[in-house]
């Protein structure tokens, strides 16, 4: 079990009980899934950069992306519907907390000038997201081997009810958000 799964079954459901007393163990907010995701716009005119980008994500993530597609076709953008235009992987369980981990501990920490994540980019039912510009902040990632340095959402999806529920599982999670 890992070291985070292990202090929210001890530490964090006993400090969220106690901030909003919760009657029943079900109601305790929890991390329910993060979704990581990767929009390569640049896929429409070379495939091989996709493969770069899932190959990225797949060593972050300890998991196989899938290639997601465009929705709907945007002229502007050159893109047609059922074009790959990014890759996305969603986490759940031991791996999930194993990620986090180490984007809190170790990912975080090494974005420059770094004062902090946005504290308020919940989405008003408890999810919350971030946004990372480059994927060189985590330690699988070689610097040699990167083609193009590119960013990528990392979503929250918790079973809170409101966005104060999530922030303070988040919090306690040691989430380092800014004051």
């Amino acid at each position: 079990m890992s070291r985070l799964k292990e202090m929210y079954k001890n530490e964090i459901m006993d400090a969220m009980v106690k901030k909003f007393g919760y009657k029943n163990v079900m109601e305790i907010p929890k991390l329910e899934k993060v979704v990581i995701n990767m929009g390569v716009g640049e896929a429409r005119e070379n495939v091989k950069i996709l493969d770069a980008a899932m190959g990225d994500l797949e060593l972050i993530s300890g998991q196989k992306p899938v290639i997601t597609k465009a929705k709907n076709s945007v002229a502007n953008f050159k893109i047609r519907e059922g074009m790959p235009i990014g890759c996305k992987v969603t986490l759940r369980g031991e791996k999930m907390y194993e990620f986090v981990d180490r984007l809190i501990n170790l990912a975080l920490p090494r974005v420059r000038d770094f004062r902090g994540v946005n504290p308020n980019a919940f989405d008003g039912r408890g999810n919350y997201a971030l946004g990372i510009k480059e994927q060189l902040i985590f330690p699988e990632i070689q610097y040699d081997k990167v083609d193009k340095v590119r960013g990528m959402d990392v979503i929250f999806v918790t079973t809170a009810k409101t966005d104060e529920e999530a922030r303070e599982l988040l919090t306690l999670f040691n989430m380092p958000f800014e004051r």
